[in-house]
């Protein structure tokens, strides 16, 4: 059997030249991937935590890992349903989470290794969660040393993420690459393995188990598909230019500005300089597509004022119980309010931050 670093270096070229991957069963009676795993989880809290039975790390040996690996060389190992607990969210709320037995965590690990192993070198290289050496940190890292500046920022929330994902969308997408109809049956009894809850099995025709150690990895490999999306068709179709037009009323007046400073006209030119103030450098495109902004914030709605005039804009986030609301950023029938200048403000989300949970689209 080769060792674990052989097999997973494998694994990671493979998925580098995109090359599908076959026979993975097998090596699932590699006893070096097992103590691989073992050496990965056992300082975990909830190793010592107990599942539908009492088998813990404590009962760990290498006798353990020839019965699993015999009973999948048979074909017959079976995942045991989790034990169902909940944990308090920072909101108040509750979140299921799912408590294996430890045979079902060693085994999990295993197949997290070989998954991880070949898909993490295919990710996008913006996607920075649930990998390892990633997460907030080199998220804003990138934004921080690649980011210049932006239009639009949204901020979107996956409800019930774990929970959501379909069974057959997930088999679908590993069975892309990966060519080995047992390892691909192994998975789908995982999926539908079930959980306890006050000791009543309930079965699971979404999702993936939660608070499994496999479920991370999964989640990402079809949320990777969203990626490529986004990446290869939202970005370039919208996307109109490296840079935006130069205002040409501002070049001018730049030009004179420095003009007048080269002939020893200070005075002249701060006056220039002060009429370059109230003008944009660069000119907003002014036929964007009409779009429409709709949300639920959590008890909280966006009013987003914004001048006509291009140069002063604000946005005031208001508390109210109302329902998700939805606008038309450009409709006619936008309210619009005179102010003291006589100029007018208008209903605009073009200028919203990423404080809030909410989804753009076209309309339709």
């Amino acid at each position: 059997m080769q060792t674990t670093n052989t097999y997973l270096g494998l694994l990671r070229e493979r998925g580098k030249r995109g090359l599908p991957l076959t026979r993975v069963y097998r090596q699932l009676f590699n006893k070096h991937l097992y103590l691989t795993a073992y050496g990965k989880i056992y300082r975990n809290a909830g190793a010592t935590t107990k599942g539908i039975n009492a088998e813990t790390v404590d009962a760990m040996s290498l006798e353990k890992i020839d019965t699993i690996i015999e009973a999948l060389r048979t074909e017959r190992y079976q995942w045991k349903p989790a034990r169902r607990v909940y944990i308090l969210k920072r909101n108040g709320k509750k979140r299921p989470l799912g408590l294996p037995v430890w045979s079902d965590k060693l085994l999990a690990e295993v197949i997290r290794l070989i998954l991880n192993a070949y898909y993490d070198v295919q990710f996008s290289d913006h996607a920075h969660g649930f990998r390892e050496g990633r997460g907030c940190h080199t998220a804003l890292q990138e934004i921080y040393h690649t980011w210049g500046s932006a239009t639009w920022i949204i901020e979107g929330d996956i409800s019930d993420c774990f929970g959501s994902l379909p069974h057959n969308l997930i088999l679908s997408v590993l069975s892309e690459k990966i060519h080995d109809g047992r390892f691909l049956h192994l998975m789908k009894k995982l999926l539908d393995a079930g959980y306890l809850e006050d000791w009543k099995f309930n079965r699971t025709l979404r999702g993936v188990p939660q608070g499994s150690i496999v479920s991370p990895i999964l989640s990402n490999i079809l949320l990777d598909k969203l990626d490529t999306f986004v990446e290869t068709m939202l970005i370039p179709q919208y996307t109109r230019g490296a840079k935006r037009k130069l205002n040409q009323e501002y070049v001018k007046l730049h030009r004179q500005m420095h003009k007048l400073l080269r002939n020893g006209q200070k005075e002249a030119a701060l006056k220039v300089r002060k009429q370059l103030q109230k003008l944009p450098s660069h000119l907003r495109d002014r036929n964007r597509k009409q779009r429409t902004l709709s949300g639920n914030w959590e008890g909280f709605y966006v009013r987003n004022w914004a001048w006509a005039s291009p140069t002063k804009r604000h946005s005031l986030p208001t508390h109210a119980a109302k329902p998700p609301i939805s606008w038309d950023t450009k409709s006619p029938r936008c309210k619009t309010i005179p102010s003291k200048a006589g100029q007018k403000l208008a209903l605009s989300a073009e200028v919203l931050t990423g404080k809030w949970d909410y989804v753009f689209h076209e309309p339709s």
